[in-house]
């Protein structure tokens, strides 16, 4: 843990926490008392201060709301049985951040701002994580452009800032899943490996439509043929075929290396299971289903750890699935919660203290 930085701090005058309850929380609804905020200009990051959850104050002209320069994270903060809070691995997310920064051209984050200003904002609004089961406190790191001017160029200042929301379960019935093939994702050479608001923005339309047909989400496929499959939704997918867990490779960049995707690869390889991180088409999975090879499809992401998928929709082929008699993927959840919940070790240490 890195040391301890000296951050401004004002202090809400009375907590929002009086007034909701943390049953039955919807995501990302609520937010806690305070969030954290820090200013790039002139090169160097200035102004680092947790002060009361509050708006922001915008010019018209803002780079960000024209160009898109803005990127994210998605964390998770618990709490164990004996009341002590601590983050899954932030320090993953912290890269990724970077990472995003860098392709979308924005400066980076020092890590004693991501991370030990996280830590001592999460610190001072500890109370707002729910201590029940698939329960938690949802973490929101964004930065964006606030150079006042319009021109297609780098924004030259930027802002960053954390705010928490309390959650419970993002997805809480197993998903109906389309394959897309007219809309696209992301392609080699664009941004689909960071973490911009654009990613999401361009994945609206194609979910509503799905939405209208009684479909969840989409499944996103290739640019080009639009048979290799990307991601599920917002999160990483697995296929399980033949015992062996599938998932879409990252060379192509067009995929988020998702965190809670590489915990669910560590996971199942130290129970045995083969993982294979390689290209996979739409139709490899259908011969699979057909031959009764396809055993288990789950999406797995920060919001919803795994997320069982029920029915597989490509063009006029229709694939359901009985959930409630997968092994893995429940196992594998089961093993996650454990560690979450301090109910077994954390051998892989991948829980940070607050």
């Amino acid at each position: 843990m890195i040391a301890a930085m000296d951050i401004r701090v004002t202090k809400a005058e009375r907590s929002k926490l009086n007034d909701i309850s943390l049953e039955n929380l919807p995501f990302g609804k609520y937010f806690t008392d305070h969030m954290l905020e820090a200013e790039y200009e002139n090169g160097k990051w200035v102004n680092i201060e947790i002060k009361p959850y509050q708006p922001l104050v915008l010019d018209p002209s803002l780079a960000a709301l024209h160009y898109g320069q803005s990127i994210f994270e998605g964390i998770k903060a618990y709490k164990d049985s004996s009341g002590n809070a601590f983050i899954f691995r932030p320090y993953d997310n912290f890269r990724r951040f970077n990472l995003s920064a860098v392709r979308m051209n924005m400066p980076e984050i020092p890590e004693e701002i991501f991370i030990e200003g996280m830590r001592q904002l999460i610190a001072l609004d500890q109370d707002w994580i729910p201590a029940k089961k698939d329960h938690s406190l949802y973490i929101r790191p964004f930065m964006f452009a606030t150079d006042q001017m319009l021109g297609v160029r780098p924004s030259q200042t930027y802002k960053f800032l954390i705010i928490l929301s309390p959650t419970g379960p993002y997805y809480a019935k197993p998903m109906k899943i389309a394959v897309e093939e007219r809309y696209t994702r992301a392609a080699p050479g664009g941004v689909g490996f960071a973490k911009n608001a654009g990613n999401y923005g361009g994945s609206l339309l194609a979910a509503s439509i799905a939405q209208q047909q009684g479909y969840d989400q989409v499944l996103w496929t290739d640019a080009f043929e639009h048979k290799w499959l990307q991601e599920v939704g917002m999160m990483n997918v697995y296929f399980v075929i033949d015992n062996v867990a599938i998932t879409p490779s990252l060379e192509e960049e067009t995929i988020l290396n998702g965190v809670t995707r590489n915990s669910v690869a560590t996971l199942l390889k130290d129970m045995g299971v083969k993982v294979e991180e390689r290209r996979i088409n739409i139709d490899e999975v259908i011969a699979a289903h057909k031959e009764g090879r396809l055993q288990e499809v789950f999406g797995t992401g920060t919001a919803a750890t795994i997320a069982m998928i029920q029915k597989l929709k490509y063009r006029e082929y229709v694939m359901e699935f009985d959930d409630s008699h997968w092994k893995l993927s429940s196992q594998v959840k089961q093993k996650m919660n454990e560690i979450k919940e301090r109910k077994v070790p954390d051998t892989y240490n991948w829980l940070v203290n607050v």
